[in-house]
């Protein structure tokens, strides 16, 4: 299990845990329950790389305490 920090860069920041081997679309799910928005509209960015649905955060090497910036569409 490892905790993912995300920040929309508007000042509101979230924690959300899940494991390594989730894919990115599944972590979208998690985070929208979180922020009560629909996930098909949030777009997760890491090094200004925009990060596909169907790649697992650890192919992106997204590990415990990692930062990930947050956008709407």
């Amino acid at each position: 299990m490892i905790e993912v920090e995300v920040n929309d860069r508007l000042g509101k920041k979230t924690r959300v845990k899940c494991d390594a081997e989730d894919t990115v679309g599944d972590f979208k799910k998690v985070l929208a329950l979180q922020l009560g928005v629909s996930w098909a509209k949030i777009v997760l960015r890491k090094g200004g790389a925009e990060l596909k649905n169907h790649i697992t955060l650890d192919d992106y090497e997204i590990h415990d305490q990692t930062y990930l910036e947050l956008y709407y569409l």
